[in-house]
């Protein structure tokens, strides 16, 4: 069983800057992690992913140029920097894992789920 533990998230003004962290436990070897976000009354959806055997990364293209993803192999930590984030991007945001590669980033191929954390973007 893994654990996903997430940190970081809060309440910000249009344009401004969060960095969420999630920290895996219990398995050391590779996964794809990355991030999903759900906004009010609507579908979970996709926002970025990466495999920790390297093989690139995925953002949804509502993110592109604005966030970006990144690993700790050593920590087991991967991080997601948002920048110039906009009122449209608050949802609850929650951290994920399957197993091997990232291929399609779908939350019907997710294997574990963190326990999510708030992103709140005021304009």
């Amino acid at each position: 069983q893994v654990q996903l533990v997430e940190s970081g998230g809060g309440s910000v003004q249009a344009g401004g800057s969060l960095r969420l962290s999630c920290s895996r436990y219990s398995y050391s070897g590779d996964l794809c992690m990355g991030w999903f976000r759900q906004a009010s009354g609507k579908e979970r959806e996709g926002v970025a992913a990466t495999y920790s055997g390297g093989l690139g990364t995925y953002y949804a293209d509502s993110v592109k140029g604005r966030f970006t993803i990144s690993q700790d192999n050593v920590k087991n930590t991967v991080y997601l920097k948002m920048n110039s984030l906009k009122p449209e991007d608050t949802a609850m945001y929650y951290c994920a894992a399957r197993w091997g590669p990232c291929g399609v980033w779908y939350p019907d191929r997710v294997n574990y789920w963190g326990q999510g954390t708030q992103v709140t973007v005021s304009s």
